[in-house]
C-alpha cells in the first residue's frame, strides 16, 4: 500500500491526499477546517490527481471522500469565489464556473470508476461532484443541499443539469429553488447515491464495492462507463451505436479472449487490461 502523500514544501498541507492499495486509489479532500470547501487550488489538485491516476495501469478504481468527521465538501470556497465575482462576469466564469464544470465533467467521463463516499455535508459543489460521479455511497450522517439559490445564483458546477437527469425535473427544481437540505435517505430515493450505510462502515463499504469492480476487465469497465455516459445524452439509436462501438474495440483484446476462455474452462479469468 502506498501511504497518503502530502505536500513536501512545508508551507501548507496537500489539499487532496492520495493513498493506493490493492488497485484502489483513495482521494481525500483535505481542508477539514474549511469543511473541505473547493477553493481553486483544491480543484486544480484534484484534476492533477485524476490525470496521474488515469495513466497508472495499477489503479483500477477511485474512491473520493472528505477529511474529518463533518463534511465531504461544503461546496465552493465562497470567500475566494467572491473575489472573482468582484472582478466581473468574465473573471467569475473563467476562474470559478469553468473550473468547477471541468472537474465534474472529468469525474463523470473518467475511464475508471469514481465512487464518492459522502462522509458528511455535501452542499453545492460537493453535491455536484456526487451527482457527476458514476457511483456514490453515503454515510447515514450525510446531509445534502443545493444552497446556491440562497446566495442569489444558480448552481454552476453542473447542478442545474445533472440533478434533474437523476431525480426528475420537478424533484430537482424543488431543491434547486429552495436550497432545502435533504438527508442521505432522501438522496437515495432521488437516485443521487447507490446506498446509505452506517457512518463507521462507509469507507469499508466503498472499498468492498471498488474491489468487486477492480476484479473485472479494466477495458470492459471503461467501455461500460463510456457507453453509459455518452448514451445518456443521446437518443436510443445513437446510444446503441455507441454500445456497439465499445464492444467492437474489445473484440481483438486479450481481456475478451481470456474471459471467454475462462468461461469455457470453468475458471476465474485473469484480466490484463490490454
Amino acid at each position: 500500500m502506498h501511504a497518503p502523500t502530502h505536500s513536501t514544501s512545508g508551507l501548507s498541507p496537500d489539499p487532496v491526499l492520495l493513498a493506493v492499495d490493492g488497485g484502489i486509489a483513495t482521494l481525500t479532500l483535505n481542508r477539514p477546517d474549511k469543511l473541505n470547501a473547493l477553493d481553486y487550488a483544491t480543484i486544480d489538485r484534484l484534476m492533477a490527481r485524476l490525470d496521474a491516476i488515469e495513466v497508472d495501469d495499477a489503479i483500477r478504481v477511485v474512491i473520493l471522500t472528505g477529511a474529518g468527521e463533518r463534511a465531504f465538501s461544503a461546496g465552493g470556497d465562497i470567500r475566494e469565489f467572491s473575489g472573482s465575482v468582484a472582478r466581473g462576469a468574465n473573471a467569475a466564469v473563467r476562474d470559478f464556473v469553468r473550473r468547477g464544470q471541468a472537474v465534474t465533467a472529468r469525474i463523470e467521463a473518467f475511464p475508471k470508476p469514481v465512487i464518492v463516499a459522502v462522509n458528511g455535508l455535501a452542499f453545492g459543489g460537493g453535491c455536484e461532484i456526487t451527482e457527476a460521479a458514476p457511483l456514490a455511497l453515503a454515510s447515514d450522517r450525510a446531509l445534502f443541499a443545493k444552497p446556491e439559490i440562497l446566495l442569489g445564483m444558480p448552481p454552476t458546477f453542473g447542478g442545474t443539469q445533472r440533478l434533474a437527469r437523476l431525480a426528475g425535473r420537478k424533484k430537482a427544481l424543488a431543491l434547486l429553488l429552495t436550497g432545502t437540505r435533504f438527508t442521505a435517505d432522501q438522496a437515495l430515493a432521488l437516485g443521487l447515491v447507490n446506498a446509505v450505510v452506517p457512518h463507521d462502515t462507509l469507507i469499508p463499504a466503498a472499498r468492498e464495492l471498488a474491489g468487486l469492480i477492480a476484479r473485472q476487465s479494466p477495458l470492459a469497465v471503461a467501455a461500460i462507463l463510456a457507453a453509459v455516459t455518452r448514451g445518456l445524452n443521446m437518443g436510443i439509436a445513437e446510444g446503441l451505436l455507441a454500445e456497439s462501438e465499445q464492444f467492437a474495440r474489445l473484440v481483438p483484446s486479450h481481456d475478451l479472449a481470456e474471459g471467454l476462455a475462462a468461461w469455457r474452462e470453468r475458471r476465474e479469468p485473469v484480466f490484463a487490461g490490454r
